[in-house]
């Protein structure tokens, strides 16, 4: 399976775009601390759906895709702290990608699993 090819995937590169971009102008204080936190979230989805589906089995996909799902809910957490800190302002098209990407993220662990 190329995980280039899943749309769980490329919605989780988009996911990276918007993070970055949104995290650009956080303080520099917080390059060591909540940027590099929630970049690193953003970062792990993708990560963990390539790594997933490059191993044997559906079965380690659905650990990896299990971690992405989490890693998700870390940065999910994170965009809110930086919400209530100030550092950025409520966007609903962010919000938007991230509850795409949980629904995508779901499906696909369903998918999966409904195969055994």
């Amino acid at each position: 399976m190329d995980h280039k090819e899943l749309d769980v995937w490329k919605t989780a590169m988009d996911l990276v775009e918007e993070i970055y971009s949104l995290t650009s102008n956080f303080p520099s204080e917080e390059r060591f601390g909540l940027t590099a936190q929630i970049r690193r979230a953003a970062v792990s989805i993708p990560s963990n759906i390539a790594e997933g589906a490059g191993r044997k089995g559906d079965k380690e996909l659905v650990q990896f895709v299990s971690i992405a799902i989490g890693s998700l809910a870390e940065l999910e957490t994170q965009y809110l702290i930086a919400v209530r800190l100030s550092y950025i302002k409520k966007n609903e098209e962010t919000l938007d990608l991230i509850l795409k990407q949980k629904q995508l993220l779901l499906g696909f662990r369903n998918y999966l699993l409904s195969k055994k």
